[in-house]
């Protein structure tokens, strides 16, 4: 009872906080046909071919459980192997999307697996003593205090709480969340003996999400002493100097920071303490905003934040990390609610399409920990056993990312803020009303459109008066044309703005033509060199080296025309190059699977 009653005061909480956008409930959106469905699906299978027992190896042999022969065996490897020191990283990585498969798709069977999962933790837990639910032992965090070297346990331990947290936030599982509250026992016990300076040493090894997963409980259960854990796990070393306007990031390796400004985050939600929104505020303006990024939207190389606006001498093999892509997008997630500001469904749009996409492999569903951008790189993907880095644990959440961006309820009715084929049912006002989104393939063209034209229904089981914002994408180079039941509506070239459309809905058809075409976004610190853009998706030159192309920067139809535009009833986006010493072919860096490619040209201007 005692937890209901918390969870309903903290939606009256959430309530007088006024957000601007409310993300609508993952059990109301379904994607339709498209590239992003085969996308999710080839997640999901890869997700369910791994076993149990494999999962939760590393556990069972910490609670006693299991130990391995002395011979090879068939287990997981890489970053999970027995003598890994984050081994079991992964698995709370698989229960958050298991729990996000089940909450959008009402996925009986990838539930089953979890719930059984879940289970066997419980099992462990219980012979571990009662609350200790580690992968790894109690002494690596004791070996932190120390000043020992260790590699980051709290980082390790975070990923198991935070898919027990999902695993009952999501799909209902309350085994899970007794699971996270026995932990939390443990925890309060241990963080109990430090004073707050030694706190601060303890946290400066990497600490993943931990004050994120303690906000989140204490969001549950309104205890004290889950409110003493989170701030336990306050980083003010980190986020004091952000509040002063100091820039640490520079050179600071990016994905320890980001899931502490992900707590920060979370924490302004439970408390409404306007400092957790001020500290995520400023990160966001160092991160992006003052530091500038490449085209494809990351900002990091070597793992590292790169010095603002100072790009071109950081091209190389370890450029954007996909966790840093997942974790920014969804540190852009908690700010667009907030504020309903167009920029971060921008943000979300670009490093969906050139980071998200760009780094599964869309035959095998593996992941490339980064995305080089180096001339003549390649792509190093992952395998389904023998790896288990960090970015292969955001795989499996960041591809359940599909509808997670493009609905938010508003005070007004509904925002689309991407336009991916998804059908929405939700209520206005006790009406029932559907919103479904299709691609109009445009089969009666005669070459390549140059725009994406969608056609959003929007059905109320009887007529009802709301409003719905449509977002006009960044990447627009001409005015956009709405018609409404073939009807025109007049609307401005305004990107990065969301058109509003207020009227009675019933059974309503929005046909919406979104022109786009070859831009050029040259690097901040290197305007000669350029890289090629189909609206919001990065093209990819098909070689091995960096050769100097000719034409007019301002003009990339100088340099590149369609190619192989059409495949029985689909567009193809390919391109090649014109006038040019030798032939090159460019293709959207998503599709890229291991041919080398080449993203920033050298450009020279015609005589």
């Amino acid at each position: 009872m005692l937890v209901f009653l918390n969870q309903y005061l903290f939606l009256i909480h959430n309530w007088y906080m006024q957000y601007q956008f409310q993300p609508v409930d993952r059990s109301r959106i379904r994607l339709a046909p498209s590239m992003f469905q085969q996308r999710f699906n080839l997640n999901r299978k890869y997700m369910m071919s791994l076993t149990n027992e494999n999962l939760l190896q590393s556990f069972y042999m910490e609670a006693g459980l299991w130990s391995p022969p002395h011979k090879p065996i068939d287990c997981h490897w890489g970053w999970e192997s027995p003598t890994s020191q984050v081994r079991g990283h992964f698995l709370g990585h698989w229960l958050s999307g298991a729990a996000m498969i089940w909450a959008e798709t009402g996925d009986a069977e990838i539930k089953a697996k979890a719930n059984s999962i879940v289970s066997e933790l419980a099992r462990c837990q219980r012979e571990n003593g009662g609350e200790w639910i580690g992968s790894i032992p109690t002494s690596y965090l004791d070996w932190v205090a120390r000043g020992k070297p260790v590699w980051a346990p709290h980082y390790t331990l975070h990923k198991t709480l935070m898919g027990l947290y999902d695993m009952y936030a999501l799909s209902g599982n309350t085994q899970a969340l007794d699971v996270l509250i026995n932990a939390a026992r443990w925890f309060s016990h241990w963080t109990a003996q430090f004073n707050r300076n030694q706190m601060d040493d303890i946290l400066d090894t990497e600490t993943g999400g931990m004050l994120e997963v303690w906000a989140n409980l204490y969001g549950v259960t309104g205890k004290q002493e889950h409110l003493d854990l989170m701030n336990h796990y306050d980083r003010p070393r980190l986020f004091d100097r952000l509040l002063k306007g100091d820039d640490v990031l520079t050179n600071m390796h990016a994905n320890t920071t980001v899931p502490e400004v992900h707590g920060a985050a979370r924490a302004f939600e439970v408390t409404g303490d306007s400092r957790w929104r001020s500290i995520v505020e400023a990160y966001w303006r160092f991160a992006v905003s003052e530091r500038g990024a490449y085209c494809t939207g990351g900002q990091t190389c070597g793992e590292i934040w790169t010095p603002p606006g100072q790009l071109a001498a950081r091209l190389g093999d370890k450029n954007q990390e996909h966790c840093v892509v997942y974790n920014m997008m969804r540190l852009a997630e908690y700010l667009m609610t907030w504020t309903g500001d167009v920029q971060y469904a921008d943000y979300w749009e670009r490093n969906l399409y050139n980071g998200i996409l760009a780094q599964q492999h869309p035959g095998t569903g593996m992941i490339a920990y980064f995305l080089p951008l180096q001339p003549g790189a390649v792509k190093k993907w992952g395998s389904p056993t023998e790896d288990f880095w960090c970015c292969h644990g955001t795989l499996v959440q960041a591809q359940t990312l599909y509808t997670r961006g493009v609905y938010y309820r508003t005070p007004e009715g509904m925002a689309i803020c991407q336009y991916i084929p998804t059908d929405v049912n939700w209520k206005w006002d006790d009406v029932d009303v559907t919103i479904s989104q299709k691609y109009d393939q445009q089969t009666r063209a005669v070459h390549r459109p140059g725009n994406l034209t969608v056609i959003t229904t929007i059905a109320a089981a009887q007529p009802a008066e709301f409003t719905v914002s449509f977002r006009l994408p960044w990447w627009l180079n001409e005015k956009p044309v709405f018609e409404i039941n073939g009807e025109h509506i007049d609307v401005p070239f305004a990107p990065s703005t969301f058109v509003k459309i207020q009227r009675k809905w019933h059974n309503d058809t929005v046909r919406i033509v979104l022109p786009k075409g070859l831009t050029v976004e040259p690097l901040t610190d290197e305007p000669t060199t350029i890289s090629f853009m189909d609206g919001p998706v990065v093209l990819a030159g098909i070689t091995h080296d960096e050769p100097t192309l000719y034409g007019d920067r301002s003009d990339p139809a100088s340099i590149l025309k369609p190619d192989n535009e059409r495949e029985w009833t689909n567009w193809i986006s390919t391109y090649k190059t014109h006038g040019q010493a030798n032939g090159l072919r460019f293709m959207p860096l998503y599709e890229v699977r291991d041919e080398h490619y080449t993203v920033y040209f050298p450009v020279q201007q015609r005589a």
